[in-house]
């Protein structure tokens, strides 16, 4: 209010334009204001922190860093298994001005890895374990108004026994990598402290094309010193911006205690969410009155879908079938790690939904939450999971039966339940990747975390990806497998008989592929497509595009598959890794680690998965070529597809059922060849081309 008073005065002063009568309306819809409590402010704390690894005991050794920022963007990519570990120090001073004086503050972080200490004017708030979900403390009782404090993080992302993940093939990144905001709020308010979700769940019960059960329940957070009244109204909007329905409840809610709230609303004829077709979000507002005063308001997205999966015929959206065709996706960057900007997960799912993926599975750990709101409004179907990671074929453990192991768990399925209940965009949650039955056999506690699954949210489905046959396959409400044939063991068309083999064992089972894969670089070329050790240096690009092209073959065959899931969109950090064209990089991506080079394999499913009329050369990259003759591969969508090599027309080809067209045998010229593609798709033209050189063999 202050700074809106400021510019009238200034506006005033230098213009004198305002009438006597317009400036008495003016003054009165600002007295008006004031009158009014306000939502909850966010300010960012994003700038300007003093950084300090803990092993340099050199006071001078810090330096200045801006969030989101991680210590682990260069080493955790070295190749090495020994980078940094251990703790470090982050710090920040910030004035807290007399206008919050009878407010309440909290700071919420949206992602530390791995556990935090957080002190305020070196009084201790609190500590968080886990480094993936976000958290939130009260700080009003440490801070001193009118004055400058001090903010200390303390950092550490070493292993623990304690805090999931205790294994897995990337890099356990330290750092504050998301983002940090103080919060101002009024004594009573919608608690933004129940596991640091928005303090509101919109439960969605027998949906259908003609009506919408919703039940809404709000926490209020009574922070005063005697019982209070207060309004909760909760008003629903049509993506239009139509107000449609309004519900308000009175209630009572004692001193410095929290009180669920539940309101229930039924709509008819409701517009369906409907995945990438028809992703239509209603909008829910939910305030909090105290008379003629508003304390606090949420705005929460609300997708209204039923879905189930089905033994046979897969998932169904919506009553009817939708083939899942997904992709697995790392957090992180080359160069910049997990300390990802707003752009960086926006240009990630630009790229996924270019390809044509409608879901992905968010491995192995929380998302950002943009991740989750960007999905909701495109209509991306998402698997979101806990870090509980295995070793999978590696040595380790990924589980140990104690009870600090067991507590941080479900603390973990808890905050990732709880912040993300209202996406529609979400339908499973995950509760394991790759664990191993032994002696200590997590079936039991795996038990446990599903039935905590269903407590706190029971109206989505649980799942797990598994690698090994054993009881485990049994406690989700669906499965799926991590299978690499073709790449690890076997070969690709060996996808289909393990699908049959186990739809016929288990025919009540829910089946699905968690992760597929072969390591693909672009720096590697070979005329004779064959497979490749995975553990070597040599990960050639076209035996990676010709996995998937077999695997994807398999897949598409079988609608009992409830989805299937590339491993990986990206290629990203594996610390441990020496293969492939670089070390500290599983090279498994569609797109390269710094985004910029989209491989054969993401064209070939581009041409399977986005109706966007495309055409593309295959094994481009293999520039310099030595043999007189070759054979190319195209990959389009378009009922035909045209061939010139240096500018003779070879003839015009159908593409088949995956959408490949190969024309054997082609010659080249000695020197430069241009070779060029053509498609028409209805009234739209598509071209590409590349340039190979044939060098002269002696």
């Amino acid at each position: 209010m202050e700074f809106i008073c400021d510019r009238v005065d200034l506006f005033n002063i230098k213009q004198g334009r305002f009438m006597k009568k317009q400036l008495l309306i003016l003054i009165l819809s600002l007295s008006f204001l004031q009158m009014q409590a306000q939502p909850k402010q966010v300010i960012p704390l994003m700038n300007n922190w003093d950084f300090k690894l803990l092993y340099n005991v050199d006071r001078t050794s810090g330096y200045s860093v801006n969030l989101p920022h991680t210590w682990n963007n260069v080493d955790g990519t070295s190749g090495k298994v020994d980078y940094y570990r251990g703790a470090a120090d982050y710090r920040k001073k910030i004035f807290i001005p007399e206008s919050y004086a009878g407010k309440r503050l909290f700071l919420r972080f949206e992602g530390v890895g791995t556990v935090a200490d957080v002190f305020v004017n070196e009084d201790f708030v609190g500590n968080h374990t886990g480094g993936y979900a976000a958290f939130c403390f009260e700080i009003t009782g440490k801070v001193r108004i009118g004055k400058e404090n001090e903010i200390l993080v303390k950092v550490n992302n070493a292993y623990q026994t304690g805090i999931i993940p205790l294994e897995g093939d990337f890099v356990i990144y330290g750092g504050i990598y998301r983002p940090v905001n103080l919060i101002v709020a009024e004594q009573s308010c919608i608690t933004p402290l129940d596991f640091a979700s928005c303090g509101v769940y919109l439960t969605q019960r027998n949906v259908s094309p003609k009506s919408a059960q919703i039940e809404v329940v709000t926490k209020v957070s009574n922070g005063t010193t005697k019982t209070e009244t207060y309004v909760v109204r909760s008003d629903l909007f049509s993506k239009e911006g139509k107000l449609l329905k309004t519900l308000t409840e009175q209630v009572t809610v004692g001193a410095r205690t929290t009180l669920p709230v539940s309101q229930q609303l039924i709509l008819d004829n409701p517009h369906l969410w409907n995945g990438t077709a028809n992703p239509y979000l209603y909008k829910v507002k939910i305030s909090l009155w105290q008379k003629e005063r508003m304390l606090d308001e949420v705005v929460q997205p609300l997708g209204l879908r039923y879905y189930s999966v089905d033994p046979d015929n897969g998932f169904l959206l919506n009553g009817e079938h939708l083939a899942l065709h997904g992709v697995c996706r790392h957090q992180d960057r080359l160069g910049k790690g997990n300390a990802l900007s707003p752009e960086d997960h926006t240009g990630d799912l630009a790229m996924i939904r270019e390809m044509g993926a409608n879901a992905i599975r968010l491995s192995h750990y929380q998302h950002a939450g943009q991740v989750y709101d960007q999905c909701d409004s495109s209509g991306v179907i998402l698997w979101s999971e806990i870090p509980f990671v295995g070793p999978g074929g590696n040595q380790g453990f990924g589980y140990y039966n104690t009870p600090t192991l067991h507590e941080n768990v479900k603390q973990q399925l808890t905050e990732l339940i709880r912040q993300n209940y209202n996406h529609p965009s979400v339908c499973f949650w995950g509760l394991y990747n790759e664990l191993k039955e032994g002696v200590a056999t997590p079936v039991p506690f795996l038990k446990e975390l599903n039935q905590l699954a269903k407590q706190e949210d029971s109206t989505r489905l649980t799942t797990s990806a598994s690698h090994q046959e054993g009881d485990l396959n049994f406690v989700s409400d669906v499965i799926a497998w991590n299978k690499y044939y073709g790449w690890y063991s076997g070969n690709p068309n060996e996808m289909g008989k393990f699908l049959d083999d186990k739809h016929k064992t288990f025919p009540k089972l829910k089946i699905g592929i968690s992760e597929y894969g072969a390591g693909g670089s672009i720096n590697h070329h070979t005329n004779k497509v064959t497979k490749t050790d995975p553990g070597s240096r040599w990960h050639p690009e076209e035996w990676q595009a010709v996995f998937h092209e077999q695997n994807w073959s398999e897949l598409r065959q079988r609608p009992f598959v409830w989805g299937s899931f590339i491993w990986n969109m990206f290629d990203f950090a594996s610390a441990f890794r020496n293969e492939g064209d670089a070390p500290g990089i599983n090279d498994k991506g569609l797109v390269t680690f710094d985004r910029k080079t989209r491989k054969d394999a993401f064209y070939f499913y581009k041409a399977n998965w986005n109706p966007e009329p495309m055409v593309y050369i295959s094994s481009r990259r293999m520039v310099e070529r030595r043999q007189p003759q070759t054979d190319i591969k195209v990959y389009s969508n378009c009922p035909q597809v045209e061939l010139r090599v240096n500018g003779r027309s070879l003839g015009k080809m159908t593409p088949d059922s995956m959408r490949i067209s190969l024309w054997k045998n082609v010659q080249l010229s000695s020197g430069k060849n241009r070779i060029e593609v053509r498609a028409i798709s209805g009234k739209k033209e598509v071209k590409d081309l590349c340039e190979w050189v044939l060098q002269e063999v002696y």
